[in-house]
């Protein structure tokens, strides 16, 4: 047996760090203070001690869950431009990216204070993020179905200013009006609406 099929995680192991990581997103994303390691286990159905196999710490945890949540925005976007029209796809990505934003939510402190510490390098996560956008940009070009004239940081600017003023769940209605405002903007003058 080869050492690296030694060290291979069991299924049921993979299991449960699959399963801690979609039930911290999902606290980080209602909660409004940060949910305890002990809380997140018991949601999970685990005791704290698989939680703290897999993560040992809080920061270990809230690094796996933003890293998680940048891979599924990053590869989501390419997933999009295959099953719909760059427009389509790049609104349905708005729609993740505001997600992303509520995930951070229950995890703001101990984010703040692991990008201060350079234990989350921001400015690569930023990188990953225009280049998801410009994916969806650049296919919406070649297809002349979005303007020529608009790059990934303004896009992100503006999701950034919508999540903000209209990212709480009692807002969900004003940021869908929003992001469809923004996507309106995004058509080449005299392109009709498409779905």
């Amino acid at each position: 047996m080869a050492a690296a099929e030694i060290r291979k995680p069991r299924a049921d192991a993979t299991r449960n760090r699959e399963q801690l990581l979609a039930v911290a997103t999902r606290l980080f994303a209602s909660a409004e203070t940060e949910p305890s390691m002990r809380a997140i286990a018991a949601a999970a159905g685990v005791g704290i001690a698989t939680l703290y196999r897999h993560f040992p710490t809080r920061e270990a945890l809230v690094d796996a869950v933003y890293r998680d949540q940048v891979s599924r925005l990053t590869t989501g976007a390419r997933e999009l431009l295959t099953q719909l029209d760059p427009p389509a796809a790049l609104r349905r990505w708005m729609d993740l990216f505001g997600e992303w934003i509520a995930t951070k939510n229950g995890m703001l402190g101990t984010l703040l204070t692991m990008i201060e510490s350079g234990e989350i390098a921001h400015a690569h996560t930023r990188t990953e993020l225009l280049g998801a956008i410009d994916d969806l940009l650049q296919a919406g070009r070649a297809s002349a179905q979005l303007r020529t004239d608009v790059p990934a940081e303004d896009i992100a600017a503006a999701l950034i200013g919508i999540f903000t003023v209209a990212g709480s769940p009692e807002h969900e209605a004003m940021a869908a009006r929003l992001l469809d405002l923004l996507m309106a903007g995004l058509r080449p003058c005299g392109h009709p609406h498409q779905g």
